[in-house]
C-alpha cells in the first residue's frame, strides 16, 4: 500500500484517536492512521493535500479553507519537511521510527503543534507535555 502524507500530518498520524472534523474525515484518518503502523506501507512526502486532505471538509480548490489558512498549513508541512529527506520514498515503520527520534520534545515541534486546533486532543502533543 502506498499512502501520499503532508509533512505535518506525520505528527498528527502519531497524536490521533478518533477525532475528526466530520465522520468521513475520521474514517479516513482512522484507516491511514492504521495503514501507517503496516511494514508494507509505503510512503511518500508532500507539502500540499494528501490522502488525509482528500476527506477533510475544508479542503476547497486544494485549498486548506483559504489562502491564509493554507499558508499557515504550509508552512507547518515545511517545518516537518526541512529534517526529513522529502527525495525519497519511505517504508511506513522506518519513516515514523525517524519522525519520534527528530520530534521528541515539546520545543521540537513548538513552531508546528501549537497553534493547531487539535493540539489539546492529540496524544503525542499531551506526551511532550508530560515530558518536560
Amino acid at each position: 500500500m502506498k499512502l501520499l502524507l503532508r509533512g505535518h500530518h506525520l505528527l498528527c498520524l502519531k497524536g490521533f484517536h478518533g477525532y475528526g472534523y466530520d465522520e468521513d474525515f475520521t474514517k479516513n484518518m482512522t484507516e491511514i492512521n492504521n495503514l501507517r503502523k503496516l511494514p508494507e506501507t509505503i510512503i511518500t512526502l508532500t507539502n500540499s493535500p494528501d490522502d488525509i486532505c482528500k476527506a477533510c471538509p475544508n479542503l476547497k480548490n486544494d485549498l486548506c479553507e483559504c489562502e491564509t489558512q493554507n499558508e499557515r498549513i504550509v508552512k507547518m508541512d515545511e517545518e516537518v519537511l526541512k529534517k526529513i529527506d522529502v527525495t525519497k520514498e519511505y517504508e511506513s515503520i522506518e519513516l515514523f521510527e525517524k519522525v519520534d527520534f527528530i520530534f521528541n520534545t515539546e520545543e521540537s515541534v513548538s513552531k508546528i503543534c501549537f497553534n493547531c486546533l487539535w493540539h489539546e486532543e492529540c496524544l503525542f502533543y499531551q506526551k511532550l507535555q508530560n515530558n518536560r
